[in-house]
Parts: C-alpha cells; sequence; structure tokens
C-alpha cells in the first residue's frame, strides 16, 4: 500500500512539473470550460463572442424563456447565469 502512495505522489509531482499545474487544477479547469461551453449554447453565440453579442442573444433567449410567454422561471435563471458566466470571461480577456 505503502508503495501505492508514493507512486501517486511521485505522479503527481511529475505532472506539475511537465504541465505547470496540478492534475486536479487542470480538472477545474476543464469543468469551467464545459460550463462555458454549454452557456454559449444555451445563447447560441460564439467562442469569440463579444460583451454586445452575449446580451443581444441574453435579450433574445429570454423573450422566448420568460414566464408571461410561457417559459419557466427556471430557464430565465439558467439563461442569465450563462450571460453572467460569459461577460465575466469576456471582461477577463478585455483585461488581459
Amino acid at each position: 500500500m505503502m508503495k501505492f502512495v508514493i507512486l501517486v505522489v511521485v505522479a503527481g509531482i511529475a505532472f506539475r512539473m511537465l504541465f505547470g499545474i496540478w492534475p486536479w487544477q487542470m480538472w477545474a479547469e476543464s469543468e469551467k470550460s464545459q460550463k462555458r461551453a454549454q452557456a454559449r449554447t444555451l445563447l447560441g453565440v460564439s467562442r469569440d463572442a463579444s460583451a454586445e453579442d452575449i446580451l443581444a442573444a441574453h435579450r433574445r433567449a429570454i423573450k422566448d424563456a420568460h414566464p408571461d410567454r410561457g417559459g419557466s422561471s427556471d430557464a430565465v435563471h439558467a439563461i442569465d447565469n450563462a450571460r453572467d458566466l460569459l461577460l465575466e470571461q469576456s471582461r477577463r480577456k478585455n483585461d488581459l
């Protein structure tokens, strides 16, 4: 059992040396990337969409999903979360 633990530790350190990040950090980034992809699909925008494109897509999507038009509040929340996530990413790109 001790050999296995040592092997895992050495593998983690080797991963860090090769890629510059720990394995769990890569998994977390992968999860964020998947959430952004889902948000882009929900709003129907491309990967390089500007903040204005994201806001326009949000307006279009919210019109169809609004509870007054037969949509649901869950859909509205999902669309709002997608907008917020993509706008946050867009702001980070502009800051760099």
